[in-house]
């Protein structure tokens, strides 16, 4: 069972809560082309982990069948104790994923928003290989797979209501589950919150290991990442940091730093790379938010793609069992260069509307080449048709080449 499939539903009814208490209470925790981007990344790490789950899940099957230590039956007890562990596991899976930049390259995607609210809880990355490895030693304890594949999925649901700005400390709760309060801290870049609070469930593991940084009344955390990520584009929030450590891996001129700076601590460059080719410091006294201005229809135009992107990857969940590998690439394919064309429509890039145009003639080939189910025809058909018609009529609203890239106030 897909526990995180049928999660979804209640995902979208939390953000709608919240945005109603943001009209209610005149906040400003939501941008649309921000969280259309965090949703598009969460739907991309959804399609992503479809094809590359299968290596980690038989590793795990192999370890557990072979190493176990231990023939653990089904109880109550069992699956808490599990629970606890996978969040001890998780702990470390994280903690080490902003420690180690191999590891940091993968998870910047989930901080590299500058808002905070529920849609940033899906902005997960799509590039993420290693994290398996840390939950092996349940394996090796004897928990089944099943399990394992079950309070994992109830550990990321569990993390999904931390991300929002509108609930205040809750007393004697914050000291032995991560709340809102202590998960705002984990997202900020302040200079005394960064690399803090990494539990998924239970604070107590910060606590005990020394990572734990209560929020301050009088420190506002600034959300996103010291090296902005500057852009809309998902596909390049899961790659620029890969991007920078290849290039410093390439100018490095000893072997041992080429092979060491993927593993050293984050931001760790080898001294001559540095000097060489500096990076820009950060000063978050005149820190601003990256954003780039949309009309109307433009954000109108870009949630009816994440729609079509939702509800293609939407399908393949569903229908995962009874498609072949190769369908089940072709599909996550076409996912991947829909959201960068969705990307840079928000981005009012002119190319954007070329990769639209690629887009509906797949959609259209897609639909005569194949038999699908007569609601899904129409789902499509009607989709398709509803945006050809926004773009034909309203295209130089859409893709402006001349509009300015700007920072939002903080």
């Amino acid at each position: 069972m897909n526990i995180i499939l049928y999660a979804v539903p209640l995902f979208f009814l939390l953000i709608a809560i919240e945005l109603l208490l943001e009209k209610a209470k005149g906040t400003d925790y939501y941008r649309v082309n921000d969280s259309i981007n965090s949703l598009t990344a969460g739907v991309l790490s959804r399609m992503t982990g479809i094809i590359k789950q299968l290596f980690p899940l038989t590793v795990y099957v192999v370890a557990y069948e072979q190493l176990a230590l231990f023939e653990i039956e089904p109880s109550w007890w069992s699956w808490l104790g599990a629970f606890v562990i996978y969040d001890f596991c998780y702990y470390w899976n994280h903690r080490l994923g902003h420690e180690m930049n191999i590891l940091w390259a993968a998870h910047v995607v989930h901080h590299s928003s500058e808002e905070y609210n529920l849609t940033t809880a899906l902005r997960q990355s799509g590039s993420s290989v290693f994290s398996w490895i840390f939950y092996l030693p349940m394996a090796i304890l004897g928990f089944d797979p099943i399990v394992l594949i079950t309070v994992g999925s109830l550990n990321l649901i569990y993390q999904f209501w931390v991300h929002t700005r509108h609930i205040p400390k809750l007393g004697w709760y914050e000291w032995v589950f991560v709340t809102p309060s202590n998960h705002r801290v984990h997202h900020a870049q302040n200079q005394i919150y960064i690399d803090r609070n990494y539990g998924g469930v239970f604070i107590l593991w910060d606590r005990i290991f020394g990572s734990f940084q209560e929020e301050l009344d009088n420190d506002k955390p600034i959300y996103g990442i010291r090296k902005a990520l500057k852009s809309w584009n998902p596909l390049w929030a899961n790659v620029h940091v890969y991007s920078q450590l290849a290039k410093d891996c390439w100018h490095a001129k000893r072997w041992q730093d080429k092979l060491l700076i993927w593993f050293k601590r984050t931001g760790w460059r080898p001294a001559d790379v540095e000097q060489n080719y500096p990076l820009s410091k950060v000063d978050l006294t005149k820190f601003r938010k990256f954003d780039i201005p949309l009309t109307l229809i433009n954000k109108f135009y870009s949630l009816l793609q994440y729609l079509l992107i939702t509800f293609v990857g939407l399908l393949l969940m569903m229908n995962v069992a009874s498609l072949t590998l190769a369908e089940q690439i072709l599909v996550v394919i076409f996912v991947l260069y829909a959201s960068l064309s969705a990307g840079l429509v928000m981005e009012n890039n002119p190319i954007a509307i070329y990769l639209e145009w690629v887009k509906y003639l797949l959609v259209l080939i897609t639909l005569l080449m194949y038999s699908l189910p007569e609601w899904i025809e129409w789902a499509l058909g009607i989709s398709m048709l509803i945006n050809v018609v926004v773009l034909l009529f309203k295209k130089n609203d859409i893709i402006n080449s001349t509009g300015p890239l700007m920072e939002a106030n903080n």
